[in-house]
């Protein structure tokens, strides 16, 4: 095992929503270890975060900015976990230095922050990668090589799923618990679209290798957040005539996180969820329909023995995926050849077709990218 990378996070605090589980999934190999912090601009919270995960109150420090000026020189990377908003100027700040950046889903807001952003990145030769974790989950991993090698045929359809509930779900005493206000504001790409939107786009394009051509969305607001989309349908057509559609919101009762995905080509299918995430169904074009595991023998990639942090009937699940991904960050800043660690050049394209459906739903009409 070579030196575990020195990390600092930005954000996450121990309130945040993904900040423990950047920590855990960060260390849980032995990859990266935390060096130092500024979790939360709050400094009761942000000192208590900093002691609880062990480090020197010396390394805890209360402005980014500074973090960065006495840090930079110390660290191999610097993990943003800021809300959405604020990922332009830490970016940049980090960008000065420069210092190799894991940056949490989205990059930023909008297409013009990640233009620049990504100019900066080219000026400087830096390394930006997003959290892109779903794509670590083995048999994710697993349907994208099948796909590859051509075991289902010609990719024909694709559908992405993305339920969540948390817009309608009530306490209760009825009333629903209110987002962060930053997510209670769109901008020209809804708020729903940089918490999930991201994800759906990414999986499709990881999967199939192919490019979206155009889209058609319709935006809704089904939920009791008034004035915030809350729920995303699309249709696109992508390279080689495949046809995609998206379903993505919080307002879908009874769904904690329903990601699924579809895949439907020629001479086969496969459907994933990611909650049976050690599991593909795949049918044949005789109709027959299999459950394999990620110990199935014809496996090529889930089977690996980096995916096998324990034996068969454990199952792994959305740390480990979390883990997974950040093994391959380690890999990608060690210079080792990795395909699995996602730069911002996917990320801008995400936010380009998330901004263009957008335009879409507000005209209803397709748009040509």
């Amino acid at each position: 095992m070579a030196k575990p990378l020195s990390l600092a996070f930005i954000g996450g605090g121990l309130n945040s929503a993904i900040g423990m589980t950047h920590k855990i999934a960060s260390q849980m190999d032995g990859h990266f270890q935390l060096s130092a912090g500024c979790f939360s601009r709050d400094d009761a919270l942000n000192r208590q975060t900093g002691m609880a995960w062990g480090l020197d109150e010396s390394k805890i420090y209360q402005d980014a900015l500074t973090l960065l000026e006495k840090e930079h020189a110390h660290l191999d990377a610097v993990v943003v976990l800021t809300p959405t908003p604020a990922h332009r100027e830490i970016l940049m700040a980090c960008l000065e230095y420069p210092l190799p950046i894991i940056c949490e889903k989205a990059l930023v807001a909008s297409v013009k922050d990640a233009e620049d952003i990504q100019q900066r990145v080219d000026e400087v030769n830096s390394q930006l990668y997003v959290t892109f974790n779903y794509t670590g989950y083995p048999m994710v991993r697993e349907l994208r090589q099948r796909l590859q090698s051509g075991a289902l045929g010609r990719i024909q359809h694709v559908m992405v799923e993305m339920p969540q509930e948390g817009f309608s779900r009530c306490r209760s005493d009825g009333s629903i618990a209110l987002p962060q206000t930053w997510r209670r504001t769109d901008n020209a790409i809804p708020t729903v679209s940089l918490d999930l939107g991201v994800h759906v786009h990414q999986l499709v394009e990881f999967l199939t290798e192919k490019h979206a051509l155009d889209v058609y969305a319709v935006n809704s607001t089904f939920a009791r957040v008034p004035g915030v989309v809350d729920t995303v349908n699309i249709v696109s057509r992508y390279s080689d005539d495949v046809v995609c559609n998206y379903w993505y919101g919080k307002a879908a009762l009874g769904y904690r996180n329903g990601l699924r995905i579809r895949v439907y080509g020629t001479e086969g299918s496969a459907e994933w969820l990611q909650m049976e995430p050690e599991y593909l169904r795949i049918a044949d074009i005789h109709g027959n329909v299999s459950i394999i595991d990620r110990t199935a023998s014809d496996n090529t990639v889930a089977n690996q023995e980096r995916y096998c942090r324990f034996k068969a009937g454990h199952p792994a699940g959305f740390i480990e995926a979390f883990a997974n991904y950040y093994c391959d960050i380690a890999a990608a800043l060690r210079g080792e050849a990795n395909s699995y660690a996602i730069g911002s050049q996917v990320a801008l394209k995400g936010l380009a077709f998330l901004e263009s459906a957008n335009k879409s739903a507000l005209a209803q009409q397709k748009i040509i990218l």
